[in-house]
């Protein structure tokens, strides 16, 4: 898909012509992998509910839907197929089964942070939900945080288009809001990295010594 068929003008087009449908598919086609912008498809349908062509709650309720339906069945995806998958990834990147398991069971320990939160990250609104399968959290345990964070991320983004649309741009909203996306998710990334950057440094001088 070309960045020119997912521009805000062609979202935009396609909330005004299809409405709420365009809000709850563009956001679970984003949670099942598709690159859509789905937190600008949300800032579309508050911007639109905040001019009075769109209801809110309508439009709040089609974002937490699309995501935790999204959500669940990227789930299912990792659950069923994620690992062996994700062995082939490694295989070709060079790492280690019992480096894929380290990072699996780390990943388990935080696995209610990541999908409650990572709905407010970009791509770990993607992979959060996968992940969660293929570390095989409990399914029932998965869904109330998957709820939760959808409806908390749905209601923040809806909301803030809601109010701050009748004052700044439509433009101007989603471009502060990828802002800070991108900054949050470099700050993440660094927190991520630097702590493995720092243990494979100290199994290395172990293993020197």
């Amino acid at each position: 898909m070309s960045l020119e068929l997912i521009s805000l003008e062609n979202i935009q087009e396609f909330a005004h012509q299809y409405g709420y449908w365009a809000i709850f598919w563009g956001i679970l086609l984003e949670n099942l992998g598709i690159p859509l912008p789905g937190e600008t498809v949300t800032l579309v349908g508050g911007f639109l509910a905040g001019s009075e062509e769109l209801n809110y709650w309508l439009v709040l309720s089609d974002a937490v839907t699309g995501a935790v339906i999204g959500g669940a069945c990227g789930y299912w995806i990792g659950k069923l197929g994620g690992w062996p998958f994700l062995v082939k990834i490694g295989k070709l990147f060079r790492i280690s089964d019992e480096r894929l398991l380290n990072i699996k069971d780390q990943f388990s320990q935080n696995a209610t942070k990541a999908v409650f939160f990572g709905r407010f990250f970009a791509l770990l609104r993607i992979f959060a939900a996968p992940l969660a399968g293929i570390a095989e959290m409990p399914f029932g345990k998965f869904f109330l945080y998957n709820l939760a964070g959808a409806t908390a991320w749905a209601s923040v983004m809806v909301t803030l288009a809601f109010f701050a649309g009748r004052v700044v741009s439509l433009e101007q909203l989603v471009a502060w809001v990828s802002q800070f996306a991108i900054a949050a998710l470099l700050i993440l990334v660094t927190l991520i990295v630097i702590p493995i950057w720092i243990e494979s440094r100290q199994v290395k001088g172990a293993a020197g010594e």
